[in-house]
């Protein structure tokens, strides 16, 4: 497995696995129409994977050598109170990939790239209900800080909690 920063044209291979991620981990959590409505082809034009600057977001792939199998994409903290935060803004596997260990490889880039821009710290936001994020993601050494929010993610309300994490 290869990884690597995104580029322009990974676009619609990220969108698949963003899809396909979510349709599997999210069942049960957001309306079956509404997970069954997303379609790759429009998630895919609102990524700009030309990015390089990480104080916006940057997106690392994991690929085999014909699939793009996850992706991560950080960032500094959008949370205004930790701007000196970093911020893991996603991380999904494509769930043909699930229990290979592509997302701890993706998490460990996600984390260098963070401290190679300056961060020493980060936050996360895990959706409520997404018991195998949070299990992933506290393996990891990530701590609920107690602060949940409401949010609009793709079209959809969710509530969500954050998650903290010393780099």
């Amino acid at each position: 497995m290869l990884l690597r920063l995104a580029e322009p044209e990974d676009a619609m291979k990220v969108a698949q696995v963003h899809v396909r991620s979510w349709q599997k981990a999210y069942r049960g959590l957001l309306p079956d129409e509404y997970l069954d409505g997303l379609r790759a082809e429009d998630r895919a034009k609102r990524y700009d994977l030309a990015n390089r600057d990480v104080l916006k977001p940057v997106s690392i792939v994991a690929a085999d050598e014909e699939n793009i199998c996850g992706f991560a994409t950080v960032s500094q903290a959008r949370d205004a109170e930790l701007s000196d935060y970093g911020e893991l803004c996603a991380l999904y596997v494509d769930p043909e990939y699930w229990g290979q260990r592509v997302g701890c490889a993706l998490m460990a880039a996600a984390r260098v790239r963070l401290v190679e821009a300056g961060f020493r710290k980060a936050i996360l936001w895990v959706m409520t209900g997404n018991a195998r994020a949070e299990r992933f993601y506290r393996i990891d050494g990530w701590l609920a800080d107690g602060l949940w929010r409401t949010d609009t993610v793709w079209g959809v309300t969710v509530e969500e909690i954050r998650y903290r994490h010393e780099l």
